[in-house]
């Protein structure tokens, strides 16, 4: 792995040189994060302050939570410049949300311009350590049992969270009810209040996993995540689903190709950075690095994909 990260590095060149010439960035640049502080949200700092070195010129983080991680791309519409000097995290809701608005506040496929892609989440559904449900199957059976009595937290409506759980609910009749917050931060609050019963959210909930405060039912991945070997997947459940939604970072609209490319060739070096990598293995997100072309391309299909999971569902927001 140690080699393979070498050698990306090795044929990925800084941009210091052209950023000389043409005088990018002159001051600090702005990474909107869509989500609280915290838990698995701050490899983007990481990621950002080795950028930044990279880039002469610090990348400062400005978390943005609300809309179901909408907001930070809200707001990166709407920047008229395409300077270089704003860019932010694109979450798969960006693309999903505005299929369930009359009046979506942008369209992912004419506001963005498309500068790397990072990484995917590891999913799973939580609840406190002295819970009765014991296993992912207690759970089940008891909201099968107490329909819509059973309430889980995500990070919002319309979340990746949020999907699965519907998709869970219709293939198992097992209804549950929704409880909204603005990420994992505030899920996994309510989760240790007692105000929902389970939390369905990425890994924000490991370190409380890990330290017996939580108990982890049940991981959305194609594989076992790598930190929590011993739980099963929802596909060695006999639940045929799987969740990982990823993510990259973008520019407003009509950026200009050279600051993307210049963009692109600092951030990526922080994003292989073994520092960088550790924090990711921490919260099991994979490596999915894509440049912009590719990242494009990979927009486009997501895009299709998850208007079409929205409409086949029948969610709305308004």
């Amino acid at each position: 792995m140690t080699r393979i990260f070498r050698r990306a590095l090795l044929a990925t060149p800084l941009a210091a040189p052209a950023l000389a010439q043409t005088g990018f960035p002159n001051r600090p640049i702005r990474l909107v994060v869509p989500w609280l502080p915290g838990g698995s949200a701050d490899h983007l700092r990481l990621l950002a302050e080795l950028a930044g070195r990279n880039l002469g010129q610090p990348i400062v983080t400005e978390n943005r939570p609300g809309v179901s991680g909408t907001l930070g791309p809200t707001l990166l519409a709407q920047e008229p410049r395409g300077d270089g000097h704003m860019i932010g995290q694109i979450p798969i809701t960006a693309f999903r949300i505005p299929a369930m608005m009359r009046r979506p506040p942008f369209d992912p496929m004419a506001d963005f311009t498309w500068v790397i892609h990072l990484s995917g989440y590891c999913f799973g559904v939580v609840v406190r350590g002295d819970s009765p449900y014991r296993s992912w199957e207690d759970l089940l059976a008891h909201a099968k049992a107490n329909p819509g009595r059973v309430s889980y937290a995500s990070p919002g409506a319309g979340s990746s969270s949020h999907i699965a759980m519907e998709r869970i609910a219709a293939e198992t009749g097992a209804p549950f009810l929704h409880v909204p917050y603005r990420g994992g931060t505030d899920t996994a609050q309510a989760l240790l209040s007692g105000a929902v019963d389970c939390t369905a959210d990425s890994t924000s909930w490991a370190p409380l996993v890990q330290d017996g405060t939580f108990r982890l039912l049940v991981t959305w991945g194609a594989e076992r995540a790598r930190g929590f070997p011993e739980v099963r997947t929802l596909r060695e459940t006999g639940i045929d689903i799987v969740s990982d939604s990823p993510f990259g970072l973008a520019a407003p609209k009509n950026t200009d190709p050279g600051l993307v490319r210049a963009l692109h060739d600092a951030i990526k070096p922080a994003l292989l950075d073994p520092r960088h990598v550790a924090m990711l293995d921490r919260f099991d997100m994979p490596l999915r690095y894509m440049g912009p072309e590719d990242y494009a391309a990979f927009a486009r299909r997501l895009n299709q994909e998850e208007g079409d999971a929205v409409r086949r569902l029948g969610l709305r927001m308004d």
